[in-house]
């Protein structure tokens, strides 16, 4: 493909599939690891990528109205921890001439929320609440349906659609045919009872039954749910506060014995190995126990932050409430970085808004207050910027450094949360694993045996509709044809 078609392929997209193992695994996962198609899709979707100039969209290319009315848009994750991609139908209407624009839309979100999140995959929401005939728009369903099945490999978890009219019933058939088989066993058909199924109420907005009061507006970009103002908990308090004191004088107690000849600078330096070699000698009960600070590093060019993807918490069972962040400064100048969440309410940061010195590295204990539990759901931003070296590191400096410090300027890493069900040790005997693992299986497989019989049900009960609706209608109609003869057959009468 590449030989005879390299002009229709943009060079950056050739490059990353040289370079990235996890895009081409999820091209192949895609087309069930058959080369050929998998092939076929990579050279398809690289030459629709140059046509649509994806890896060039941003928003002062597009149309500023299109943010304005705010039919497409991220907010808000289901209850398996996936982005939420809102498309408001009630807001679009049909315009050939703004098709284009409209069509590069869905490609900027798509390529924004991909980068962002590294390919993570996303749950598409139909919210078709108060639309009807005006709203349908198939060559438009058509190009987003085609994005996920065609250009975005392994992309899709489910569309949930909200509400569907019944007008638009047949619009829809033509819709699935679009769809394969694994598409089509991703369409959930919901209303006011049955979306929390899918999404919890947090993220649904009350004419969905939910309590979500999020409102759109642009701008700024709406491309994730950190809150504002800062994640700045104060002190930590009672209990948490007098064991982050007893961990943080512990680990300074700790890495004085292992270092007592070197300079406060390489200390910091060196922390990672430390505590990897604290853990080999049994010297973590100071640490939150699930921090998994030598196993996966992001390396950013301003700070490496570890772990890299995802913070382990325990269930409400297990208790396990504190994790871990360790930051360290791979530039020649003071960094400074800040800490948002996306539930403020749950949790306590400390440090959430300082600086880290040049070569050196910073820990960042979050942990769980009061009686929350931590969920899916939960995401933590960490945001960096390099500072110059006049500039000052105490809070009041913080806070103007990020007020002026331009945005193309600021390091984004967001990190997942991760709930552990189960408190025994990862290190299990064979034994315990042939044991436990047929349960779990047969758990899962009765959850999913009791959600197949519910959706059974729910489509039971909608072809019982249809076929009601069908009888009366076909009485009513009945009915008409024959007023209609006994008027003509007076009028004749009459006539007569």
């Amino acid at each position: 493909y590449f030989l005879d078609k390299s002009d229709k392929y943009d060079s950056r997209d050739v490059e990353r599939l040289q370079q990235d193992d996890k895009w081409v695994e999820n091209y192949l996962i895609w087309r069930h690891d058959v080369v050929d198609d998998t092939l076929k899709m990579i050279d398809e979707s690289f030459q629709w990528r140059k046509e649509y100039t994806v890896n060039d969209l941003s928003e002062s290319v597009l149309p500023k109205w299109l943010f304005e009315i705010g039919a497409l848009f991220l907010h808000g994750y289901d209850k398996e921890g996936y982005k939420l991609f809102w498309f408001k139908v009630k807001h679009h209407t049909r315009d050939p001439k703004q098709q284009l624009d409209k069509k590069k839309l869905v490609a900027f979100w798509l390529e924004h929320y991909a980068k962002r999140d590294h390919g993570k995959p996303l749950t598409v929401v139909f919210d078709m609440a108060e639309t009807g005939i005006s709203h349908i728009d198939l060559d438009l369903v058509r190009f987003i349906v085609s994005c996920f099945t065609d250009y975005y490999p392994n992309f899709l978890t489910k569309i949930v659609i909200f509400e569907m009219p019944w007008i638009m019933n047949a619009a829809f058939k033509i819709v699935k045919g679009w769809l394969g088989p694994d598409a089509i066993s991703m369409l959930k058909f919901t209303n006011k009872n049955d979306v929390q199924e899918y999404i919890s109420g947090e993220y649904l907005p009350p004419h969905m039954g939910g309590t979500d009061s999020f409102k759109y507006s642009y701008p700024p970009l709406v491309d994730d749910d950190f809150q504002t103002p800062l994640c700045e908990n104060g002190p930590i308090t009672s209990e948490d506060e007098h064991e982050s004191k007893e961990e943080i004088d512990a680990d300074n107690k700790e890495a004085g014995e292992l270092n007592e000849a070197q300079n406060l600078n390489q200390k910091k330096m060196n922390s990672i190995e430390q505590i990897s070699k604290s853990e080999e000698t049994d010297k973590t009960e100071v640490k939150p126990k699930n921090a998994k600070k030598a196993l996966t590093t992001f390396k950013g060019p301003l700070l490496h932050i570890s772990p890299a993807e995802e913070l382990y918490f325990g269930s409400k069972e297990t208790g396990e409430k504190k994790c871990l962040i360790v930051l360290t400064n791979v530039t020649k100048n003071v960094v400074a970085f800040k800490v948002r969440t996306t539930a403020p309410e749950k949790y306590r940061v400390k440090p959430s808004n300082s600086s880290c010195e040049p070569g050196t590295s910073l820990d960042i204990i979050v942990s769980l207050h009061g009686g929350f539990a931590a969920s899916l759901q939960d995401r933590f931003l960490i945001m960096a910027a390099e500072m110059d070296q006049s500039s000052g590191a105490a809070v009041p400096e913080l806070t103007q450094f990020w007020k002026e410090v331009p945005r193309t300027k600021v390091m984004e890493h967001r990190l997942r949360c991760h709930v552990i069900e189960s408190s025994k040790p990862s290190s299990l005997t064979l034994k315990d694993n042939e044991f436990n693992i047929p349960a779990k299986t047969n758990e899962d497989l009765h959850i999913q045996l009791t959600h197949l019989l519910q959706i059974n049900k729910r489509l039971e009960e909608q072809m019982n509709r249809c076929l009601w609706f069908q009888q009366l209608s076909v009485v009513l109609s009945l009915l008409s044809v024959t007023v209609a003869a006994f008027c003509f057959y007076l009028a004749y009468a009459q006539g007569s």
